[in-house]
């Protein structure tokens, strides 16, 4: 059976996806973005089907451990429960709970008694044969103990006299599922709803990952999609992985949806193919994130991260390792015809580059600083200042002091030979290399068979930026100082910090981060150190 879903857009168009059996739909999305309303949405087109719907607010605490109802009592219940899933409030409240555990107990239960009697039956007529054939069809509660040793959960159910469900673990003595821990409870209601199914059913999975490790969520329903391929899956979630982990699956991300009333009458969302061209560590980002991406250089706790957070507060920021990382992670995804929806792009640190390798990043749409680093941007002086204004409202000491003060601090660390030489070396190293990759031979050279002379100036150019970093320590100008050179290298920035009287720059760099939430002159400014970037992002 086909289950084609056109789910309405927030533009107005739909969005046809055909699910069928063997089919696996990942839904992916923050919190309030609607993914609940759309499982819902999904139930309500197709609950007069084979439609089961396990959702993330269901009850894991068992009340017995045996069949409480008769057959028809099951069936009464089962209706009854169906009608209430259709009601709004069913997508956060659940009245049924104890109900859907009972008739889960007495399905489970019922298929070990069908399976039972239809070899039984098999037997009294002497078709040895058939019984034998029945008797290969593994019974419904081996396979949910093979599922629990391969998602390594150390339990073993058994069903005792009295048609009695019991747990044990390493062969020891049995006990009442009613006790078993949070996580085995939820994998046993799981494992038990969808394999007691019909052929053919749409399974609704709501945040499988409730109450279970990563480390067995994901071989937990490997195996039962493999269990049941004669149905089909729409699971909703939060672990990034789990699509990861299922290739052949699709993923719906969505970002967002609109109401009328508490009904929900759209979504903002996009379809991830299986068949999309690019790597797993690229597309986890992707299924994590809006549908702008900023990548940037460093770890998930540098400085850039939270800065670039405040600076572009509708798009995702993500850390990579460095420079190459971000640049080969914005042109793969600019290259997938899969990814149109994406847009993508990256910022790293000027760091001395030249200006030709700038465009050519700018081309791969990657962003340079318009400073050598981010420090630039937290230890710019017009940022001092600000921060030396907030210091005297607290203190009632003249900010211009504070100023001032972090402003000599600075010099005078800089000023000492060692910093110089350390800062004018690191840069005067950039402009060697520069001059040397100018001699590179060009296709003429080749063909003229020219032979290449390198001469370059080194000491000339040591000398050169010296004397430059000198010039400018000695005219006061930290702003060019700190633009050009990884300040960051040496004392100087923990002696502003000080000046400032921040016990360390982590305190001053909170305390930046902190005018830019509360300032929004401030916030514009640090804007304006971005170049075209932030006008790029505000027009995609």
């Amino acid at each position: 059976m086909s289950f084609n879903l056109d789910i309405p857009k927030i533009t107005g168009v739909l969005l046809p996806i055909s699910i069928e059996a063997g089919d696996k739909l990942f839904i992916m999305g923050a919190n309030g973005t609607g993914k609940s309303s759309l499982m819902q949405w999904v139930y309500k087109k197709y609950y007069s089907a084979n439609t089961r719907w396990i959702s993330a607010h269901r009850q894991t605490w068992f009340t017995s451990n045996s069949i409480n109802y008769s057959p028809q009592q099951r069936r009464d219940y089962e209706n009854s429960i169906r009608n209430q899933d259709l009601n709004l409030e069913s997508r956060w409240r659940d009245d049924a709970g104890n109900n859907r555990i009972s008739i889960m107990l007495y399905d489970l239960i019922d298929a070990e008694n069908i399976r039972n009697r239809a070899i039984a039956g098999a037997v009294d007529s002497e078709d040895m044969e058939g019984a034998k054939n029945l008797s290969k069809i593994d019974s419904v509660i081996k396979i949910i103990n093979e599922l629990l040793s391969f998602s390594n959960i150390p339990i073993e159910l058994l069903i005792h006299e009295n048609e009695q469900l019991f747990a044990r673990k390493c062969e020891g003595t049995s006990y009442s599922i009613a006790e078993l821990s949070d996580g085995e409870r939820n994998a046993l209601l799981i494992a038990a709803s969808v394999l007691t199914v019909k052929p053919g059913s749409l399974l609704l999975i709501d945040e499988p990952e409730r109450h279970l490790h990563r480390s067995i969520i994901s071989p937990f329903l490997t195996y039962l999609f493999s269990k049941r391929k004669d149905c089909a899956f729409i699971v909703s979630t939060h672990d990034m992985m789990l699509p990861l982990d299922n290739p052949s699956a699709r993923t719906l991300l969505i970002r967002g949806c609109t109401h009328v009333g508490s009904s929900v009458t759209g979504w903002d969302i996009d379809i991830v193919s299986p068949e999309t061209q690019i790597d797993d560590e690229i597309k986890k980002d992707i299924l994590g994130a809006r549908r702008k991406i900023l990548f940037v250089e460093g770890k998930e706790n540098s400085l850039d991260k939270p800065l670039y957070s405040l600076i572009f507060p509708n798009v995702s920021i993500i850390a990579k390792s460095n420079c190459r990382d971000v640049e080969h992670t914005v042109s793969s995804i600019w290259a997938s015809d899969h990814l149109h929806w994406v847009y993508a792009c990256g910022i790293v640190d000027r760091d001395g580059r030249p200006d030709t390798d700038i465009n050519r990043l700018r081309e791969k749409h990657v962003y340079a600083l318009l400073a050598f680093s981010v420090e630039s941007i937290y230890y710019h002086p017009h940022i001092q200042d600000l921060i030396a204004q907030r210091q005297a409202n607290l203190t009632g000491r003249d900010a211009s002091t504070y100023l001032n003060n972090a402003k000599a601090a600075a010099i005078e660390t800089l000023k000492l030979n060692d910093n110089i030489k350390h800062l004018s070396n690191r840069i005067a190293e950039k402009a060697v290399r520069k001059k040397f990759f100018s001699y590179l031979p060009k296709d003429t050279d080749i063909q003229n068979k020219e032979d290449i002379k390198v001469n370059i100036e080194v000491a000339k150019l040591v000398e050169q930026e010296y004397q430059r970093l000198e010039d400018d320590l000695n005219a006061g100008n930290l702003e060019k100082i700190i633009f050009r050179y990884p300040v960051r290298e040496t004392p100087a920035l923990n002696r502003i910090a000080k000046a400032l009287e921040f016990p360390s720059c982590k305190q001053y760099e909170g305390a930046v981060r902190k005018l830019l939430v509360d300032d929004k002159e401030a916030l514009t400014f640090v804007k304006t150190l971005f170049g075209d970037l932030v006008f790029d992002l505000e027009a995609a």
